[in-house]
């Protein structure tokens, strides 16, 4: 037998994660395999087409878009580039430089507020005007705060030029859910398989060059594409697309959480007219076995969690041969080399200081462990194996990736990206970092469970937490239970109010439209919300719309929860959310404008003696919730 060319893989990030760092799936394949002794590059194509798209010549290139529309259809952002494009032109460049912190000097002229071009996205800063007609962000910034009142304002501007390319080049643009809505629950290709036969627009275009200068730079014979939400399968298909019709040769595979998620029933052989494979699950032992195959290693009947198409039949087969997945702890250390760590942007969206982490700051991103501990919430997809399968590494191991991380990319600040880091393991991580004197600075996620003692809270600060994320959901007793939550409201307040005091930011992640929930108990849990951030227990949260996707406790034993589940249509293609029938008949879109306004305003300090009544445009019934009632439940701590 001919001896097999050595393989040499990339990991591409597709458009679009997120720009201030680097989303972390490449970062882990890429170290894994390198630990493996196999030759492993990777590339943020996320990144670069944004920096491409945002450029001198990459808005000239806008320019002559905009010029072939007809001048009714302008949308009030291209109406404001077409007047101002020479400024845009001209101030696009000095605007990226000070954001990816290449010169902070320009905060000076940025918060003057004559150097940027001002489009629609600046109004948002009329509600923060005072009676007198004051310095609109002074109330936020005051003072000391330059360069945030720049960097905020710098990030409106990027946002008027993204509504520009969405309304002028491509409809479906955005910096984080591109083109979502071909992918995300589509039960058939069809949309995807459309949008990937029309011609190219100017920002395929681009990443078509971005995909074909990557490979010419590596010389892959494997692309790897982790696809980990439906907003960057469009562009994932796109660059394999690309590779298939300019150098057939190399083997595409994709993967990632939208794939593990969604793509778990595939039986659509146009998939595989752009990718050789698709794995499922955490990627180390299916990339393993399918790295043995195209050496000659071992047979196709032996891969490992992997969709192929049949050559002689065109049909899709999973193939799947039991073998132990990659132990936690010797996945090897995440690598972010040949990532452009200095070009990211840091975006200041949210002035709340919380909220702005998860756009704010290059953070190096890292699981304590892999799965969920608790893995019984009822909204969640406990059944699939990133949430199922538990398994965590000692706090030498995880001290001694962190001190590697540093040393390779010269940044202390970490993201801990577990689905809910376990008290625990956070405990000796703790402590191990404090006897290193580490000096990083992380937040996380967690469960608000009463392990999180006022003690323990301070040993997680002195060790550099800085904040931490973790569901309050529905706050309501009743609901909480039915979703197996396994905290009461009561405790989320002790348990966020003792963070608090150890001088650590809580963000709550919030729900609505749970099933059985009525009009009352979206009122009370207003209330409640209201209350913990009255009472210094909380300082960000966001209400996210409950989905019921097939994975979940709900949406397979839906008479549990008293709803009954809308039939899907035949599957070939994705399968995550299933609507619902629930008796209550609530119209939760109607409630949840209300709800997302409230917290605005709670997250900024504005409203919280109000009635929570007044949020709604409609009549709700009063809370039954007694106005000091997390108060009470504060005095009572342990």
């Amino acid at each position: 037998m001919p001896a097999q060319p050595a393989l040499r893989v990339l990991s591409v990030i597709p458009p679009m994660t997120q720009l201030n760092t680097p989303y972390p799936s490449t970062a882990y394949l890429t170290g894994f395999l390198r630990s493996r002794g196999v030759a492993a590059v990777q590339e943020d194509l996320a990144l670069a087409l944004v920096l491409q798209l945002l450029s001198p010549a990459g808005l000239r290139a806008v320019a002559a878009q905009v010029d072939a529309l007809p001048a009714p259809r302008h949308s009030p952002a291209v109406q404001s580039f077409v007047a101002q494009r020479d400024r845009y032109v001209a101030t696009i460049a000095p605007a990226i430089a000070f954001l990816q912190g290449r010169d902070s000097t320009l905060a000076h002229r940025i918060v003057g507020r004559n150097f940027l071009p001002e489009g629609p996205r600046f109004a948002s800063l009329d509600v923060y005007v005072d009676d007198e007609g004051g310095d609109p962000l002074g109330w936020a910034f005051g003072a000391l705060g330059l360069h945030d009142r720049a960097k905020h304002l710098a990030t409106l501007y990027l946002n008027d030029l993204a509504d520009v390319l969405r309304d002028a080049v491509d409809p479906r643009f955005e910096f984080v859910r591109y083109a979502e809505s071909l992918a995300g629950s589509q039960p058939t290709f069809e949309p995807l398989a459309q949008a990937l036969a029309a011609p190219p627009n100017l920002v395929d275009d681009t990443l078509r060059d971005l995909t074909l200068a990557a490979v010419q730079r590596h010389a892959p014979t494997v692309v790897l594409l982790s696809v980990p939400f439906p907003g960057s399968a469009y562009a994932a298909f796109r660059i394999a697309q690309t590779i298939k019709a300019h150098h057939p040769h190399i083997v595409t595979v994709l993967g990632g959480g939208f794939v593990n998620t969604e793509l778990r029933e595939l039986t659509e052989p146009r998939v595989f007219d752009h990718f050789d494979y698709v794995t499922l699950d955490a990627g180390e032992r299916p990339l393993l076995a399918l790295l043995e195959h195209l050496q000659g290693q071992r047979g196709r009947q032996r891969l490992v969690r992997t969709f192929v198409r049949e050559v002689e039949t065109g049909a899709v087969r999973y193939i799947n041969l039991h073998e132990p997945d990659v132990a936690f702890a010797e996945v090897g250390t995440p690598t972010w080399d040949g990532l452009p760590l200095d070009r990211y942007l840091s975006l200041l969206d949210m002035l709340n200081p919380m909220h702005r982490l998860w756009s704010d700051g290059r953070w190096n991103k890292l699981t304590v462990a892999h799965g969920c501990y608790w893995k019984k919430c009822s909204f969640c997809d406990v059944s699939l194996d990133y949430i199922g399968r538990y398994e965590g590494a000692s706090a030498t191991v995880l001290a001694d990736r962190i001190e590697s991380i540093v040393r390779e990319t010269g940044q202390t600040g970490f993201h801990f990206v577990d689905e809910a880091a376990p008290p625990k393991a956070l405990k000796a991580l703790a402590t191990e970092l404090i006897a290193r004197n580490a000096g990083i600075s992380w937040w996380g996620n967690i469960r608000f469970e009463k392990t999180f003692s006022p003690e323990l809270c301070n040993l997680l600060a002195d060790s550099g937490c800085i904040a931490i994320s973790g569901g309050l959901e529905v706050a309501s007793d009743r609901l909480l239970n039915l979703m197996k939550k396994g905290v009461s409201v009561d405790q989320v307040a002790r348990v966020t109010r003792a963070f608090t005091e150890a001088g650590i930011l809580v963000h709550a992640y919030l729900m609505y439209g749970f099933p059985t929930q009525t009009v009352q108990d979206t009122v009370d849990a207003l209330e409640y919300v209201r209350q913990l951030f009255a009472n210094g227990c909380i300082q960000s949260g966001f209400f996210h719309r409950f989905a019921c996707t097939v994975h979940s406790p709900v949406g397979q034993h839906p008479e549990d929860f008293g709803v009954t589940l809308q039939p899907l249509p035949p599957v070939s293609f994705a399968k995550n959310d299933i609507g619902f029938h629930d008796p209550t008949g609530v119209d939760h879109d109607a409630l949840g404008g209300a709800l997302k306004k409230a917290i605005y305003n709670y997250m900024h300090g504005i409203g919280l003696e109000e009635d929570v009544r007044s949020w709604f445009p409609f009549k709700v019934p009063k809370t039954t919730v007694q106005r000091n009632r997390i108060e009470r439940a504060l005095r009572e701590r342990r």
